[in-house]
C-alpha cells in the first residue's frame, strides 16, 4: 500500500461498512472483530494500493472507484489484467499463502479502497465458516473468469475483448457494488482493455445496438447479461468456423 494512502487510513463510516458484501455473512462476534479492524483510505487517481512484489499485509477491497489489476513484462510494457469496481475484493490467494504480490492495483479515479489486517483476515479463515464460504465463491468465481479471459485474449477481436471485460465487470459475485449501472469512461474502460479509447467506441455501439447495454452519461447500463456472455461465445464460434474454412 503506498505509503501516503496508508497514513490517510481511518475507520470505516456506517456508510461504508454497509458498502462491503461479506461483513452481514459473519456472526455477532466474529463481525465487531472485523469492523474494529477494517480500515479505508481515500486513494487518488494514480495511487498504488499494493505492488509487485511487496509482501501482503492487507486483504483489498473496493468500496467506492475503480482500481485496475495490472503487471509489467520483461520489456516493461504493462498488462493489464482487470478491473476492480464496488464490492470487490482481491487478493485472498496471496494473503492465504502470505505471499508478496505478483501485480499491481493501482486507482483509476479518486477511490475508497478498504483494508482487512492480514491477521484479523486469518482469524476470520479459521473462526467463520461464513466468511471461509464468501472467500471459496471469491477464489471460484475468479478462477473461472481468468480461465476465459485466457481463452478469448487469443481472439484478435477488438469487440469480444469489450465484451468480454464488460461481462467480468458487471460479476454480480465478485463485484456486487456495481447492479445495473457501472460508473466507467470510455477512456477508463480503454486502459482495462487495452485498446484506443475510439476503439472501444466503436465496440460499445456495436453492443447497445444488439441491446446488450446502454450507453448512458457518465457510465453504462447493462440490460442483458447472460445475452452479452453468450453472444461472445457465438461470436467466438463463428470467428472460428471462418477461420477454418480459410485453412
Amino acid at each position: 500500500m503506498k505509503s501516503d494512502l496508508h497514513q490517510r487510513r481511518r475507520p470505516p463510516s456506517d456508510e461504508e461498512l454497509a458498502n462491503i458484501p461479506w461483513l452481514p455473512l459473519l456472526l455477532p462476534k466474529e463481525r465487531e472483530r472485523a469492523i474494529n479492524a477494517l480500515r479505508v483510505g481515500d486513494a487518488e487517481k494514480g495511487d498504488f494500493v499494493c505492488r509487485v512484489g511487496r509482501p501482503v499485509t492487507y486483504w483489498f477491497g473496493t468500496v467506492s472507484g475503480l482500481l485496475k489489476m495490472s503487471s509489467d513484462n520483461e520489456d516493461g510494457q504493462t498488462m493489464t489484467f482487470t478491473g476492480v469496481p464496488p464490492g470487490g475484493w482481491f487478493g485472498e490467494g496471496t494473503a492465504l499463502k502470505r505471499e508478496v504480490y505478483r501485480y499491481n492495483i493501482q486507482a483509476l479515479r479518486a477511490s475508497v479502497v478498504a483494508g482487512l489486517p492480514l491477521e484479523t483476515f486469518h482469524w476470520l479463515i479459521d473462526n467463520s465458516l461464513g466468511f471461509n464460504r464468501f472467500v471459496m465463491n471469491q477464489l471460484n468465481e475468479r478462477l473461472g473468469q481468468f480461465i476465459a479471459a485466457r481463452e478469448f485474449d487469443r481472439l484478435n477481436n477488438p469487440d469480444l475483448r469489450v465484451a468480454r471485460n464488460l461481462a467480468a465487470l458487471f460479476n454480480p459475485v465478485l463485484f456486487s457494488g456495481v447492479g445495473d449501472l457501472l460508473r466507467i469512461t470510455q477512456q477508463e474502460l480503454a486502459y482495462l482493455v487495452g485498446l484506443s479509447r475510439q476503439r472501444v467506441n466503436e465496440a460499445l455501439i456495436h453492443l447497445q445496438e444488439e441491446e446488450l447495454i446502454r450507453v448512458e452519461y457518465g457510465g453504462l447500463r447493462i440490460l442483458d447479461l447472460q445475452g452479452l456472455r453468450t453472444r461472445m461465445i457465438d461470436r467466438r464460434n463463428r470467428d472460428n468456423q471462418v477461420k477454418e474454412k480459410t485453412l
